[in-house]
C-alpha cells in the first residue's frame, strides 16, 4: 500500500536532496581537492582477479573493483573497464572553479561508493520561469566504481524554490549527460566535454521558455488526474488500486500545497502540474534518500521525470 503524503510534515531539507551528499561552504567551493576530502571521497579504487572457489587461476573475463581504504567489493566487470579515480574527478571541474564559471555546491556517494556525484552551480545567471519561480543551471559529473554506470557530464536544472532536479527541456544532442565509456582514454575525453558543453549553455535559455509554454497553459482536475494518471502509467488500469489512487490523491494535493505551489502562476497551470509530479519523484518515491537520489538521477525515476515533462509539454502544445 502507498503511504499517503501528510503534508503538515513537509519541512525545507537541509540539503537539495534531504541530506545526501555533503554540502560546501562558500568558502570552499572553489577548491577541488580540498571538498574531496571533506566529502570523505580520498580513497582510490583498483581491479583484482577474481578466482572461483577451489580454483588456483583467476577468472579471464572479469575482475573485482575493490575500495582500497575498506576493502569493499563495488562491482565486478570486464578485462577492458578503466577506473576513473575520484581525484580525476575532481580534478576534471578545477578549469571550471579557477575561472570561476562554475562552483562546487554538493558532492556525495551512494551504494557504499560505488557511484560518486559532484553538483555545481554554473555561474551563467538564473532565470524566472512565472515572477519569483527561479531555474538556474547546474554542472552534474558522476562516475560509477561497479561496472553499471558510464561517466556522465552534463547540465541539469534545478529550481530554488524546492532545490527539485528537472529535465533539460530543449533536447539537442549537447544538451543530454554525456556518457562516457571506461575504456583507456576516459581521463582525455572528460576534457573535450568542456568544448562540448559551452553549446548547451544556449540550450538553458530555450529551456526556459519551454517551461514558461507549460505556465501559460491552464489545467483543470480532470485533466490533472488524467495527466498524473498516464505519466505513472495508472491511465490503462481497468480497476484502481489503492496505491495507484494513493499516488494520484498524493500529486494532486502537492499540486496545490507543494513546495512552490504558492508562486502566482504556478497553481493551476501545466508547470505546476509537472512541478507536483516532479516534487513526488524527488522527495517521497523511493524506500530512502539514497535510493530515491539514484533512481531520480540514473534509474527509473529519471525516465519518469522525463516523460512527466514530455506529456506535459504535448498537453500544453
Amino acid at each position: 500500500m502507498s503511504k499517503v503524503i501528510d503534508l503538515a510534515k513537509l519541512a525545507t531539507p537541509k540539503t537539495p536532496w534531504q541530506g545526501v551528499g555533503e554540502s560546501i561552504e562558500p568558502n570552499d567551493r572553489y577548491d577541488a581537492a580540498a571538498i574531496q576530502r571533506v566529502a570523505g571521497l580520498n580513497w582510490e579504487v583498483a581491479c583484482e582477479p577474481l578466482y572461483l572457489a577451489g580454483q588456483s587461476d583467476p577468472i579471464s573475463q572479469a575482475r573485482a573493483v575493490i575500495r582500497q581504504d575498506t576493502k569493499t567489493l563495488l562491482g565486478v566487470v570486464g578485462p577492458h573497464w578503466t577506473p576513473l579515480q575520484n581525484s580525476q574527478l575532481f580534478d576534471w571541474f578545477q578549469p571550471w572553479l579557477d575561472t570561476k564559471m562554475a562552483q562546487l555546491e554538493t558532492v556525495g556517494s551512494l551504494k557504499g561508493g560505488a557511484r560518486v556525484w559532484c553538483l555545481a552551480s554554473a555561474n551563467m545567471g538564473e532565470e524566472d520561469v512565472v515572477g519569483g519561480d527561479i531555474v538556474r543551471q547546474y554542472i552534474l559529473l558522476s562516475n560509477g566504481h561497479d561496472g553499471g554506470l558510464a561517466v556522465r557530464a552534463g547540465f541539469t536544472p534545478i529550481r530554488v524554490i524546492c532545490q527539485n532536479t528537472l529535465v533539460q527541456a530543449h533536447r539537442s544532442a549537447d544538451s543530454k549527460l554525456i556518457r562516457l565509456r571506461h575504456g583507456k582514454d576516459v581521463v582525455a575525453n572528460l576534457g573535450l566535454i568542456r568544448d562540448v558543453m559551452e553549446v548547451a549553455k544556449a540550450e538553458f535559455h530555450a529551456t526556459i521558455e519551454q517551461y514558461r509554454t507549460l505556465a501559460r497553459k491552464s489545467i483543470n482536475q480532470d485533466d490533472l488526474r488524467k495527466y498524473i494518471k498516464t505519466v505513472f502509467g495508472f491511465d490503462g488500469d481497468k480497476k484502481e488500486t489503492t496505491r495507484s489512487a494513493n499516488i494520484t490523491d498524493d500529486v494532486v494535493r502537492l499540486s496545490v500545497q507543494g513546495k512552490g505551489s504558492q508562486i502566482d502562476g504556478v497553481q493551476g497551470t501545466m508547470w505546476g502540474a509537472y512541478n507536483a509530479v516532479n516534487e513526488y519523484l524527488n522527495y517521497y518515491r523511493g524506500h530512502n534518500p539514497d535510493t530515491r537520489l539514484d533512481s531520480l538521477w540514473f534509474g527509473q525515476s529519471a525516465k519518469m521525470n522525463d516523460s512527466a515533462l514530455t506529456i506535459a509539454l504535448q498537453m500544453a502544445g
